[in-house]
């Protein structure tokens, strides 16, 4: 016997009272992936994506921090050290993506909302896919 679930409009529960709700909520939701549940899962594997190179991870590493550190220095701190802080984390992270081979994400939504070509993976990592990973994750 299936289980029912707790929503009356889950597929599972389509009876004729809650058919049409059931029918209206497969239709606005077909993709039942663990990342379309998890919003964070989802970036973490799209930001592992975009930085394969081994470098480039360890250089973001540094980066990513520094530039945060950088504007939260801007409200504790002297802002030119808030400002160096925040540069040299930024130009860590564009060293790294230029050592990718990709665009910054910044950038590349940027230049996606101007309609300008951007390299979101790069070419050398594009359709790989990890071995570890499999499709129904």
């Amino acid at each position: 016997m299936a289980t029912r679930m707790p929503w009356p409009w889950h597929p599972k529960n389509a009876t004729s009272a809650h058919a049409p709700l059931a029918e209206y909520h497969v239709c606005m939701s077909n993709d039942t992936s663990p990342d379309r549940r998890r919003p964070l899962r989802r970036f973490v594997r799209n930001w592992l994506e975009r930085h394969q190179h081994p470098v480039s991870f360890a250089i973001h590493l540094i980066g990513i921090p520094l530039a945060f550190a950088g504007v939260v220095m801007f409200f504790t701190s002297p802002w030119p050290w808030a400002l160096a802080a925040f540069v040299m984390g930024y130009l860590l992270q564009w060293i790294g993506h230029q050592i990718e081979g990709n665009d910054m994400g910044e950038w590349a939504g940027i230049k996606r909302m101007l309609g300008l070509p951007y390299v979101a993976i790069a070419p050398r990592y594009a359709g790989q896919q990890r071995e570890t990973e499999s499709p129904n994750e």
